[in-house]
């Protein structure tokens, strides 16, 4: 198992439940990985969260720690299940009923990047598709179970804010609505995945920054808000999108002008979830 599965700032001292994560901002593409893809370096890095894990790097310095990915997306998604394999790209794969995401490319080995741009020009084998998941999807999961137990055991429960962008088009492409359209979204899988009292108060505090926030529209968290947020556990886990224009050129992937006002933005926002995670929550009816 490499030792760059993964990325762990830990706070000098835990004092909070909650537990940033950033599954998507991974920037190690390895030579074997573009050597293998048919696109160029700009267009593979389309779906990377790029900065996201600076956007809430702050996170430990609240007494959370921040868990990050190392490999990019493109190369391995960990916010899939590692079952969510791709008959049209892994070679052996028995078609089956297969759901939205892994029809459209978007398994947990993607087939393709933002809209639709094929990365590979053939199939990869099986042992590759095994090689990535045993190397860095596992690891990264196992970190992540064990950051929200260690807060469960010392906090009495424990908060998963998974970070990650969203592409300007995405907001730009939904049906007109009233007032001005999101710029954070928060997910929750309706409520399946965490207390509203907890996603209240993080609204709340995006808010209060000045940042219009909707809620699962169109996006209400996918594997990792469904596999880790267990309300009746005391375990919660909120998704959050933050719409790129508000702080990168998503043309050339690079920092906008606006990026540290955004940053400094989302210190505040950040301490005041952590600070969410320092209270005693009442457990939800069941």
């Amino acid at each position: 198992m490499p030792d760059t599965a993964f990325s762990v700032i830990s706070p000098q001292k835990p004092a909070s439940a909650v537990v940033f994560a950033s599954p998507h901002s991974g920037t190690d593409y390895s030579d074997s990985f573009l050597e293998k893809t048919i696109l160029g370096r700009k267009a593979v890095r389309s779906s990377e969260d790029a900065f996201v894990d600076r956007l809430f790097a702050a996170a430990p310095e609240f007494g959370a720690p921040l868990l990050t990915a190392v490999k990019p997306r493109a190369y391995l998604d960990l916010n899939r299940s590692p079952d969510e394999l791709d008959p049209a790209l892994i070679d052996g794969v028995q078609k089956r009923g297969q759901n939205p995401r892994v029809a459209s490319g978007l398994g947990v080995i993607p087939r393709v990047v933002a809209n639709g741009r094929a990365i590979y020009r053939g199939k990869l084998p099986m042992a590759e598709a095994e090689r990535r998941i045993r190397c860095y999807w596992h690891p990264y999961h196992k970190a992540l179970k064990g950051l929200l137990d260690q807060a469960h055991r010392q906090f009495g429960q424990a908060i998963l804010v998974d970070c990650h962008s969203m592409p300007h088009e995405a907001i730009d492409t939904m049906a007109p609505r009233s007032g001005p359209k999101p710029e954070v979204v928060l997910g929750d899988r309706f409520g399946a995945a965490a207390d509203s009292a907890i996603v209240d108060r993080i609204e709340a505090a995006f808010a209060a920054a000045g940042l219009n926030v909707a809620r699962n529209t169109p996006f209400a968290g996918a594997y990792i808000a469904q596999t880790y947020g267990r309300p009746s556990r005391r375990q919660h886990a909120i998704q959050v999108e933050i719409d790129r224009a508000l702080y990168m050129d998503e043309a050339n992937i690079r920092p906008n002008g606006n990026f540290e006002t955004l940053q400094r933005l989302l210190r505040q926002v950040t301490a005041e979830i952590a600070a969410i995670g320092q209270e005693e929550m009442p457990l939800a009816a069941e």
